[in-house]
């Protein structure tokens, strides 16, 4: 680190030393400002005043603008360039995170102007700062934002060897009344060997009818190739997969296998136990030994728990497609985590913000916001 930057970092100590929390804001203010000067010397090739061979371009000054963040509404002076043809600097600090911020205070806003003044619009609101806004203004925003996410939703797609499917319940009013919505999602990866989010939609159930004109608009857009799909036994989802990727080898997750199981137990003490017994199916070294054990099981509870050994006999082959994978593939393919941890956790601590959204283009907004994000990671 250069002196410069240096004497930068130790002002913002000074200030959070001499400050505390109650100038959080501030502070992180000049360090957004820190990580933007950073970038522009990168992107130009060289630091303030330096001359050599690779640069490109020259800085060329600053301009305010104001960003909306959880530590309240912030100016900073965004780090502007000149002379590095077309191609325009932005900065990545400033370009991250901005989209899901401003779907969940879009999403307070149009509340807000519906008359739904809770307090927990309120203090949404009051986290950015803000004590009034107009129609217009959350029309403006909205147009504009919605514009970048359709375009991203709509973009095309290629070939994807593996899919994971999945679905989140979200309250929504519609019609005048508070329900349970449906997000449905996908992630996909491809030859390359890295995920990718495929697209998002929301539903009012999980009914066939819904999943099929999911999967179909993933198709439209390109969607081809698809082997192997990972998912649980979700409402609608199966009749709609065999419709439209018939073809493809479907993995019943088998976290949510084993704690199916586990409710279908008659008592305590297999309760505690069938858990670890699947496991071991799990861990099987090929699909001949896994189906041994499972009949082993199945033989097992036939006589003091028929009921669950019908079940086990019936469902648990359905999670074990994974043995067909090369053995490499099989420890991330074998349940539908990846996608649960990567898509539903973070949405889950997103929307909590907003407890009950105000339309169905208001949670569209800001799960197709955060998933943009997770896209880009």
């Amino acid at each position: 680190m250069d002196e410069r930057k240096g004497t930068a970092v130790e002002a913002l100590l000074e200030q959070l030393i001499e400050q505390g929390p109650n100038d959080i804001a501030g502070v992180f203010a000049r360090a957004f400002e820190l990580a933007m000067e950073l970038e522009r010397e990168r992107f130009l090739r060289a630091g303030r005043y330096e001359r050599t061979p690779e640069r490109q371009g020259y800085a060329n000054g600053y301009k305010p603008k104001r960003v909306d963040t959880p530590a309240g509404s912030v100016t900073v002076q965004v780090p502007k360039t000149a002379g590095h043809g077309d191609t325009p600097f932005y900065p990545q600090s400033l370009e991250r995170g901005r989209r899901s911020v401003r779907a969940v205070m879009l999403a307070a806003a149009e509340m807000y102007i519906k008359g739904v003044s809770t307090r927990d619009v309120e203090a949404v609101m009051a986290e950015f700062g803000i004590e009034s806004l107009s129609s217009s203004q959350v029309s403006r925003a909205t147009k504009l934002l919605d514009e970048d996410l359709q375009a991203w939703r709509d973009r095309p797609l290629g070939e994807t060897s593996y899919l994971f499917l999945d679905a989140r319940y979200e309250k929504m009013r519609h019609a005048g009344v508070v329900r349970d919505v449906a997000v449905l999602s996908a992630i996909g990866i491809g030859p390359d060997e890295r995920r990718r989010v495929l697209g998002v939609s929301v539903a009012l159930s999980e009914a066939e009818i819904h999943w099929r004109g999911f999967l179909e608009s993933l198709m439209a857009r390109g969607l081809r190739g698809v082997t192997y799909v990972v998912s649980d036994d979700h409402a609608g989802l199966r009749a709609a997969r065999r419709a439209v990727l018939g073809g493809a080898t479907w993995q019943r997750c088998q976290f949510h296998l084993a704690r199916n199981a586990i409710h279908h137990a008659p008592n305590t003490e297999i309760r505690k136990r069938i858990g670890r017994q699947l496991k071991t199916i799990w861990a099987a070294d090929d699909l001949a030994r896994a189906e041994t054990a499972l009949a082993d099981l199945v033989t097992g509870y036939r006589d003091s728990a028929p009921k669950l050994a019908d079940w086990l006999e019936e469902n648990v082959p359905e999670g074990l497609a994974v043995f067909t994978l090369p053995e490499h593939h099989r420890k991330r393919l074998r349940t539908s985590n990846p996608i649960e941890r990567t898509v539903q956790q973070e949405l889950k601590r997103r929307n909590v913000k907003i407890r009950v959204f105000p339309s169905d283009d208001a949670l569209l907004r800001l799960v197709s916001a955060v998933l943009v994000e997770i896209d880009e990671k």
